[in-house]
């Protein structure tokens, strides 16, 4: 018997992925999620009241033409558990929380409340500075003094910004001016790397490494220089012009010295002998 959860798939040699058709559905097409009621809610149908945390197959799609501040909003479709009337509600990005849309009514929406604490405390203070015109004068002072700070903190934030753009402006040309300095640096390098490579060249085609034997079971590397075939220069072709033309001058106004020429004596056998020198008289 085979194993129940297996992790590991068989693949036949000859199966290719590409021959699997694939499914075309619409663009805005319903998925099915497992999800729990997001708040309490009743039926509008029969009246039945849904508690929060009860799980639903649901069926989920994009809201079109809805959205806010690029934020996408979702519809759920649910169905009650006593009569299977359909309910949808939708996400609310802006409460950060969901809006009961259809089928049924939300039993409490917290934003609601907020709103109404919110109006009565500006009801409350407007009768206030009606009554008191000193109270009046203070709530404007300090509403100035906040907007005296909100515009502080404004100015502040754009003097910042500007100062990090006039940094950000001065490191990037900083950046460029480096670059193109080890730009150049490189090229330098790499012409010096090559003019060495030649040279390297030039010294291994002149001179070679030969192992010369020194005793019965030793060697010495000496370094042989090769015979040049028609290539290497004369030495007075490598001198300069000046240099040429002053050797020629004082070849010319040197005299020419003349050898002695030694008296050569032969003997009985055919030998050379060269003369002696006469000996000095001592007085």
């Amino acid at each position: 018997m085979s194993e129940r959860k297996v992790l590991n798939k068989y693949f036949p040699p000859d199966f290719d992925p590409s021959l699997i058709p694939r499914r075309r559905q619409p663009k805005n097409a319903q998925q099915v999620v497992r999800l729990m009621a997001p708040f309490s809610m009743r039926c509008n149908t029969c009246g039945e009241y849904i508690y929060k945390g009860k799980k639903f197959n649901a069926r989920k799609e994009t809201v079109e033409g809805e959205d806010y501040y690029g934020i996408k909003i979702f519809r759920f479709y649910i169905k009650c558990t006593l009569c299977s009337a359909e309910i949808t509600f939708k996400t609310d990005p802006k409460n950060t929380d969901y809006a009961a849309e259809h089928g049924a009514s939300r039993n409490f929406e917290p934003w609601r409340e907020e709103q109404a604490v919110e109006e009565e405390d500006r009801l409350a203070k407007l009768e206030e500075e009606e009554n008191n015109p000193m109270k009046a004068l203070e709530n404007r002072t300090v509403d100035s003094k906040r907007e005296m700070d909100i515009l502080d903190a404004l100015q502040d934030i754009r003097a910042r910004n500007a100062r990090n753009e006039r940094l950000a402006q001065s490191q990037s040309v900083d950046l460029m001016a480096r670059i193109g300095v080890e730009e150049v640096q490189t090229e330098e390098d790499l012409e010096k790397k090559k003019a060495d490579e030649e040279d390297e060249k030039l010294v291994r085609e002149v001179f070679s490494k030969v192992a010369v034997p020194v005793g019965p079971s030793s060697t010495s590397t000496i370094t042989v220089k090769r015979k040049a075939e028609g290539d290497e220069p004369d030495l007075e072709s490598l001198l300069p012009e000046s240099t040429k033309a002053l050797i020629a001058s004082q070849s010319a106004s040197v005299p020419v010295a003349k050898k002695r020429k030694t008296e050569v004596k032969k003997n009985a056998l055919g030998i050379k002998m060269k003369g002696k020198a006469p000996a000095k008289a001592v007085v």
